[in-house]
Order: C-alpha cells, then structure tokens, then sequence
C-alpha cells in the first residue's frame, strides 16, 4: 500500500459534481458532443446500466451514475426536474452554446450580455440536466453590478 496516498486525489477540486440521470451511457456520449467532454472512466453495473464515471469537461470532472431507484438514486427526469444549474465558464459563450444546442440541448436562454459582466446563456441536456454557459466580457465590482441590474429593471 502507498503511503503516500493524496487525500484529494490529482486532478480533483475540492467540490465534484455528481450527476444522476437516466440513460449515463448516452449521456457520457451526448456531453463530448456538446462539451468536449473527455471520459476518464467508466464501471459497468447492473442491466446495462452505469454504476459509476467520470468525464472532464475542461479542467473539472464530473461523476456520473445511472438511475437506481432500487437505491434512492433518481435523476431529474425521475424528479420532474432539477432546481441545480452546472455552471460552465468557456473562451466563446456564442460558439459553445450553438454547440450544445446542435448536440441536442434544448434553449433556457439564449446567450446576453449579463449585467454582472458576463456573457451567458442557458441550456438544459436531453437528461433534464440545466447548464449555464458564460464567457466574462467585464470586470465590475459590486456597487456598479447593482448599478447596472438597476438599470436594466428599469429599462424592462
């Protein structure tokens, strides 16, 4: 055994998503398509289903296991939704949104220009799973943050 052994392994953050969806096999597949999403791993479980894997989209992995209600472990779509948004901070917002939607996600928001200095859109995967999409354009600090979310009620 390895003395040595990291309590945080390399390559891990200190918080990891881990997602639960119906269909995790397809799902994998979907999020290289529209995240350039790497697989790390994959652990076959039971009736074809995922037991257990990682992906890394960017610099973070995300874990992700098929439904097992047997278990307690539902997904979104079993859950009628989900009240958690991943939050993805990319180079081109435009150019990563279109490529999730061509991937088959489905537009919570189109991409603006955000009045905390981002560039954002909204996506929601085909496993019920929402997305958030931003590019930083603008370095502001609180009080002209608040100022512009002022504005911008004002303005609607």
């Amino acid at each position: 055994m390895n003395a040595k052994v990291q309590p945080i392994p390399e390559d891990m953050h200190t918080v990891t998503p881990h997602l639960v969806c119906e269909g995790a096999a397809a799902a994998i597949e979907f999020y290289k398509k529209a995240f350039n999403a790497v697989e790390l791993m994959r652990l076959p479980g039971p009736n074809g289903r995922v037991m257990h894997a990682g992906i890394k989209i960017g610099d973070s992995t995300i874990m992700l296991a098929d439904d097992f209600p047997e278990y307690g472990g539902l997904g979104p779509k079993a859950l009628k939704g989900s009240p958690v948004t991943l939050h993805l901070y990319v180079l081109d917002t435009d150019a990563a949104f279109q490529q999730a939607v061509d991937a088959g996600a489905s537009v919570r928001m189109p991409p603006a220009d955000m009045f905390w200095g981002d560039r954002y859109a909204q996506v929601t995967d085909p496993f019920g799973h929402h997305w958030s999409i931003a590019t930083h354009i603008k370095d502001l600090t609180p009080e002209e943050m608040m100022a512009a979310m002022q504005q911008q009620s004002d303005c609607q």
